[in-house]
């Protein structure tokens, strides 16, 4: 009888004929990210997923929040382990049941059986009712309810058999690795960390880009933004963080562009830099945060100004969420908090009182003339500075 954890996902089963590329890479995965816990073993049979240990010291409590954090996983069930032979199942059902009557004050249940091994004596609902009421006789105190039980006891009967009560929704998604490489413009907002979330959740590896203005920006800003692109490397297997000094090119926009037209500028050069990152590291696309209309320069206009500024692919993942729906998720994925820690992000520094809204592209391109693009590009990439967070 062995400890192991059932691992679930959907999406995989509609890859077809690379449906088992998806898998491996899902298994590689988790393996990474619950190595550190101890001696693990991932195997895969009949669309399921078993990460087991034999190692006595395995934390299990955190490897299933780590997996709960894994694109890929529907959902995951600690489970109890026994050979397929019906006495063994009897035995661990009862020991199973007990320990869980002594912890939760159950009063009703139903037993739910899949028999995935048809050399088994019993078929699913022969288990179902044969075992429902064996529990019944050994435990007086709990009843059978079909329709809304206090808990559900589920037995899969395959090469061996595995027992359990409880289901944790996973991430869902595709596996990190499987979709390509994006570099996200990363700030310390609410909206960049969640865009950042829901393109990983396709299977997309993320390098992260973050422009800091010291000394108008503290340290404490740039910490807060690591604290978020660490939050995120839970569930995207790693990020490399690459700070931007943008201090000088934000001083130069400022001394020598119309103030209307300093934000859509500032935004063009964070493209300009975060493309020329990207390309280095081989991303194929840029990721912001951007929603239409939420702020000035999140105009249709002024998007499409910015993309001028770019080759690369740009993608908007929040681009007709409103504000309360990317709260949400960044609720839910644990961003928020930190998130709403009030340090300023180089974007809040030199804001126009009257920003553009509709900002002309000919003109950007004539006020930008007077900067030393090149010269500024070149100097802010050179001493980028790149955290590796694992």
């Amino acid at each position: 009888m062995e400890k192991v954890i059932l691992v679930r996902y959907e999406e995989i089963f509609l890859k077809g004929l690379n449906k088992k590329i998806f898998e491996n890479q899902l298994m590689r995965n988790i393996k990474d990210r619950l190595s550190p816990l101890g001696k693990v073993t991932v195997t895969r049979s009949q669309s399921r997923i078993y990460v087991e240990s034999s190692d006595q010291g395995f934390d299990w409590d955190e490897a299933i929040i780590r997996l709960q954090k894994i694109f890929g996983i529907a959902s995951i069930s600690p489970v109890e382990k026994v050979e397929s032979d019906y006495d063994a199942i009897k035995a661990k059902t009862l020991e199973t049941i007990d320990k869980m009557l002594k912890k939760y004050q159950y009063k009703t249940f139903k037993v739910e059986a899949k028999r995935g091994d048809k050399k088994f004596p019993l078929n699913s609902p022969q288990i179902c009712a044969d075992l429902g009421g064996y529990i019944l006789a050994n435990f007086p105190s709990l009843k059978v309810n079909v329709h809304n039980p206090d808990f559900i006891f589920y037995v899969e009967v395959r090469e061996s058999t595995y027992l359990y009560s409880e289901i944790i929704p996973g991430a869902k998604g595709l596996p990190t690795g499987t979709g390509g490489k994006a570099t996200l413009l990363l700030s310390g907002g609410i909206d960049s960390p969640v865009a950042g979330w829901m393109i990983a959740k396709r299977g997309v590896t993320i390098d992260a880009v973050y422009f800091h203005s010291y000394p108008y920006t503290s340290d404490r800003a740039k910490d807060k933004v690591v604290k978020l692109a660490e939050i995120l490397s839970r569930y995207c297997m790693g990020i490399n963080l690459h700070i931007v000094p943008f201090t000088d090119i934000q001083l130069k926009i400022n001394e020598k562009c119309p103030h209307e037209y300093l934000t859509i500028i500032m935004r063009r050069y964070m493209m300009k830099i975060a493309q020329r990152i990207a390309e280095k590291s081989g991303s194929l696309g840029l990721v912001t945060g951007e929603s239409i209309g939420q702020v000035a320069s999140q105009t249709m206009e002024s998007m499409l100004v910015t993309n001028h500024a770019v080759s690369m692919p740009v993608y908007r993942p929040l681009v007709g969420m409103d504000k309360n729906e990317v709260i949400d998720i960044a609720k839910r994925i644990d961003t928020y908090d930190t998130s709403i820690l009030p340090y300023e992000d180089c974007c809040t520094i030199f804001v126009a009182r009257h920003p553009v809204t509709r900002p002309s592209l000919e003109k950007c391109l004539e006020y930008e003339k007077v900067l030393d693009e090149q010269g500024l590009i070149d100097e802010a990439v050179e001493k980028t500075e790149v955290v590796k967070i694992l």
